[in-house]
């Protein structure tokens, strides 16, 4: 009698802790009210509506700029270590591939010695001549590197969605280089999307003067005649990236034209500035450490900077070999601000000055998305919008309204069907599924987990197993009864001998619900979480209450039959 009282005692904290956890479900609670808990079960995209989108990847422009750095560092390298080459260039640079050109048969065997033995891991040389040795990144690292960067961004994806308290975002890759997003019950989905789809590059370049603002505007005019194109007609980075590919022949090498928005402009397409700016600085985003919103002297406001370690050393050499210089402060391709570096900056701080001429609360919204785009990461790659879907919290309804009948007629089915069957030990059997049921909903509720179609269809399946494992139990119970056995031993043996068979079924699809949550993406990882937690909850409702509810019957209330 003593361990039915504790194992009562426990089943009812159990149960009433489980009420506690769901009631917030049903009942509206504010923000003053006593109750202990007021979270509620948040429900995916396929049934309380939002946003879906699929964004496409640059990863090959990734690749270049990523090429481009290899090729700056190994000319510095390969000066410091003294092995001669005449230039490095590359014909491929999406593939990760260099050509260094060298004066004879000697030169390229130090070449050759020099990439093996500093970038060996990285590099192979596929092909050489006399004068040439050609080498490419290895195919397994050009893999992991392509899907480091597609991670990166998912990560840097989440963390900005993680500023609008989305919850549970559905962020997968999609293919080689797409990104599936879907953000359910999203109720700002066009700030949602001006966050995602923000690039966030931040770069510091160095303005050159090799080329007069007169000389610029002209080789651009005569670009967009020639091609037949302009700002007004394009998207602003397909216009960058084809103007500078069209006049790539005729500006200075390691450099490129961005534009600045004129100040009193509503827009870059109606007053863009042009700038031609040197790409060889490597100092950009990756070396922040903090970006927040900030105001000038006049109370403006403006994007301030913080670098980390390694970053205010970049920024304190390039400052100080640029004294008297312009550099500008790119923001994806575009120019916020180009001022003069008078000395050497050795804080480790920037600003982004938004300019004036504006609505002070257009400019506080442009400040804050900068600075949470900074502040989440830059993308490592720019994205490309390729499909967007609105999901409408009315499919969401229907489908709910559709699971719920489904779920009391199966439901009632499944209670008639038990206490026909098994009388009393039914209506057992019926008050723990319910009880399943009840704690399923609140462990859901409890960890923050996000309800889907997939997961309505695990609760489902977690019932068809909660009702044979009492069936296990019931017709266990039944042989004993047939043996001649009391309802005491009855009961003890029909419970102890079903449940190795209810153990094996219950670790079985455990073992297969874990595959699926570790290898299964969105939909598939809910339908998993559904059904683990309801294997869960089946051995406590199904096996240990319905155990503590017909031991209270035989054992403290004396029943000297239960019908089964």
């Amino acid at each position: 009698m003593e361990g039915l009282r504790w194992r009562s005692i426990l089943a009812v904290l159990g149960v009433a802790a489980a009420i506690i956890m769901v009631v917030p479900n049903v009942v509206h609670f504010g923000e003053k009210t006593w109750w202990p808990t007021k979270s509620k079960l948040n429900y995916g995209l396929d049934i309380q509506g939002g946003l879906h989108l699929v964004m496409g990847v640059d990863v090959d422009g990734v690749m270049k700029e990523s090429t481009s750095r290899l090729i700056t560092s190994m000319k510095a390298e390969m000066q410091k270590e003294q092995v001669p080459f005449a230039d490095i260039k590359s014909e491929n640079p999406s593939a990760g591939e260099v050509v260094i050109t060298v004066a004879n048969a000697a030169d390229k065997a130090k070449v050759e010695k020099y990439i093996s033995d500093k970038h060996g891991t990285v590099l192979q040389v596929v092909s050489s001549t006399d004068t040439t040795v050609t080498a490419r990144y290895f195919d397994a690292y050009l893999l992991d590197y392509k899907n480091r960067v597609i991670q990166q961004a998912i990560e840097t994806i989440r963390n900005r969605i993680d500023e609008f308290g989305v919850a549970e975002p559905s962020i997968s890759q999609q293919g080689a280089n797409r990104i599936l997003i879907q953000l359910p019950g999203m109720a700002d989905a066009e700030r949602a999307k001006q966050l995602i789809n923000t690039t966030a590059k931040l770069d510091f370049m160095i303005v050159s003067h090799e080329k007069s603002q007169q000389e610029l505007s002209a080789m651009i005019a005569d670009a967009e005649k020639a091609g037949n194109y302009s700002l007004a007609t394009m998207k602003y980075n397909d216009y960058v990236t084809k103007l500078n590919e069209d006049l790539k022949s005729k500006l200075p090498e390691k450099s490129v034209i961005y534009f600045e928005k004129a100040e009193n402009a509503t827009s870059i397409d109606v007053g863009a500035i042009p700038y031609l700016l040197k790409t060889d600085t490597d100092l950009g985003g990756g070396s922040l450490d903090d970006a927040f919103v900030g105001y000038d002297q006049y109370g403006s406001p403006q994007v301030s900077l913080v670098f980390n370690s390694a970053g205010s050393a970049k920024f304190a050499d390039l400052t100080g070999n640029n004294v008297g210089k312009q550099m500008a402060i790119v923001l994806d391709k575009i120019v916020k601000s180009a001022p003069s570096i008078r000395d050497r900056i050795a804080g480790g701080s920037a600003v982004i000055t938004l300019g004036g001429g504006r609505d002070r609360n257009k400019m506080m919204d442009e400040a804050k998305m900068i600075s949470t785009s900074l502040r989440a990461g830059a993308l490592p790659a720019s994205l490309e919008q390729l499909e967007e879907r609105r999901i409408g919290p009315s499919l969401g309804a229907d489908a709910i309204d559709k699971a719920k009948l489904g779920s009391y007629v199966g439901a009632l089915i499944i209670v008639i069907f038990m206490v026909i069957y098994y009388r009393m030990m039914g209506v057992v059997a019926s008050i723990s599924l319910g009880l399943n049921i009840l704690c399923l909903f609140a462990l859901l509720t409890s960890f923050g987990a996000t309800l889907t179609l997939p997961g309505i269809a695990g609760i489902a399946l977690t019932v068809g197993f909660a009702v044979d494992a009492n069936v296990l139990i019931n017709e266990r119970i039944k042989e004993e009864l047939r043996l001649g056995h009391g309802i005491n031993v009855a009961v003890k043996e029909g419970y102890h001998r079903a449940m190795s068979a209810i153990i094996d079924a219950n670790i079985t699809t455990a073992a297969t619900a874990v595959v699926l949550l570790y290898f299964g993406t969105g939909p598939v990882r809910g339908f998993a979480v559904s059904l683990l937690i309801g294997i869960v909850t089946s051995m406590f409702a199904n096996v240990f209450v319905s155990k503590v509810i017909v031991d209270t019957m035989v054992q403290k209330f004396k029943f000297k039959k239960i019908s089964v």
